[in-house]
């Protein structure tokens, strides 16, 4: 059994289409409650945390847990909450490059094992006008995602390129995913449904 320790609809329609069929338990993690040197190792302290939340209530299968962040500057940049912080990280976002950084820990919960890594894609940003900006947060759809932005959504329109995995950037890297379901003993294929 799969597990995605993740709210993420975009996850889920990833691993989906990937030929996973994971089921969805929401850690409950209160990620404000954790803290890290740099991005990349908050990403991973929230991933590990999301997981051990999840497996810590069952007694086998595969746990997924995934936590993105945007880093510019080599300050972490999470989930807006409001239309107004949109509007600002966009002010800050506009013709920069950033890096989206994402913590994935899987554990094998009936062998107590786990392996943990992050990916980092770099994103390239445009320079939406003021008026676009202030549209596209008041869709509603960078709220509560990492960076304030959607690459598959709207936002895909003030994205000019990646260098990285097109799939970190959804939240989740179907490559690293395999590789460290290899590292517990597990062939990705064995769960294709």
């Amino acid at each position: 059994m799969i597990v995605l320790a993740s709210a993420s609809p975009a996850r889920l329609a990833l691993l989906r289409s990937a030929g996973l069929d994971p089921k969805v338990i929401v850690s409950g993690v209160d990620e404000d409650a954790h803290s890290a040197p740099t991005p990349a190792a908050l990403s991973l302290v929230l991933a590990k945390a999301k997981a051990e939340a999840v497996a810590s209530g069952l007694e086998e299968g595969l746990v997924i847990g995934c936590d993105s962040i945007l880093e510019l500057d080599g300050r972490p940049y999470g989930k807006p909450s409001s239309t107004d912080e949109v509007v600002e990280r966009w002010r800050l976002l506009r013709g920069r490059t950033g890096r989206l950084v994402t913590g994935h820990c899987v554990i094998d919960v009936a062998a107590g094992r786990q392996a943990a890594e992050v990916a980092t894609t770099v994103v390239h940003f445009g320079d939406p006008s003021d008026e676009e900006v202030a549209a596209y947060a008041a869709t509603g759809e960078p709220l509560g995602l990492a960076g304030a932005f959607s690459i598959e959504g709207r936002g895909g329109w003030f994205v000019e390129g990646i260098e990285g995995d097109h799939g970190n950037v959804l939240g989740i890297s179907l490559p690293l995913v395999r590789s460290l379901f290899a590292e517990l003993g597990y062939a990705v294929t064995s769960f294709w449904r």
